[in-house]
């Protein structure tokens, strides 16, 4: 039986700051910031400036995607994240192998990122019409 339309209404509408993807996006994004700071000098516009942008990129792509107003579009934008993600976890390599990132748990975090964006991504291609709440 479908709910009343007042009922509908008193369910709060879930945006993108309800996601744990996108809480723990930003939290990849303060952690990049905060070691790319002790990067060289001669990086700033090279390695810092690319991980700082790939990492910002995540949780923009996925509150972009959760605006829109379709489960396909909203998918389309998360895989974007994870490409995003991709080219972050290769910049932090070539980090670790310039001798610039020592002892950190960034690559954890990444694929902790993964893991949820990928469960996600499988959570919203079954039918679930309550996920319709977060399509504008």
């Amino acid at each position: 039986m479908r709910q009343s339309v007042k009922a509908q209404m008193r369910k709060p509408m879930m945006t993108h700051k309800d996601l744990d993807i996108w809480k723990l996006g930003i939290e990849l994004v303060e952690k990049v910031y905060k070691m790319t700071a002790e990067y060289p000098k001669e990086e700033i516009y090279g390695l810092t400036n690319q991980m700082r942008r790939a990492s910002v990129s995540i949780p923009s792509n996925i509150s972009e995607g959760a605006a829109r107003s379709s489960k396909k579009e909203f998918i389309q934008f998360l895989y974007v994240a994870l490409g995003s993600l991709a080219e972050l976890e290769t910049q932090t390599i070539i980090s670790e192998k310039l001798g610039y990132l020592k002892n950190h748990q960034l690559m954890e975090l990444i694929e902790k990122q993964r893991r949820k964006q990928l469960n996600f991504v499988k959570y919203l291609k079954k039918k679930r019409p309550e996920i319709e709440r977060f399509c504008a």
